[in-house]
C-alpha cells in the first residue's frame, strides 16, 4: 500500500495535504513507509483527524445526470 492509497483511504485529500504542508506530508511518508499501516494509523492517529479535518476527501457521486461533490465527514458514534 501506498502512502496515497493510506490517505485516501483515511478520507484525506492526498493533493490538497502535499499541496498545504508539503514538509508534515514528506515526513509522514518516510515514516509509513518505514512500518505497517496498523502500526502508523495507532502511532500518529492524533495526527491523523486533523489531517481528515484538514482536508477532506472530496468524493463525485452520481445520480443520472447531476453530479455533486461532497466532503466525506466521519458521522458521531451514538451514545449509549
Amino acid at each position: 500500500m501506498t502512502f496515497e492509497e493510506y490517505l485516501t483511504q483515511k478520507k484525506i485529500d492526498t493533493s490538497a495535504f502535499r499541496k498545504g504542508d508539503e514538509r508534515q506530508w514528506i515526513a509522514l511518508e518516510h515514516i509509513f513507509l518505514q512500518m505497517h499501516p496498523k502500526s502508523f494509523t495507532a502511532q500518529k492517529l492524533y495526527l491523523i483527524n486533523p489531517l481528515r479535518r484538514r482536508y477532506p476527501l472530496i468524493e463525485s457521486t452520481s445520480t443520472g445526470n447531476d453530479s455533486q461533490k461532497r466532503a466525506v465527514r466521519p458521522r458521531p458514534k451514538p451514545k449509549s
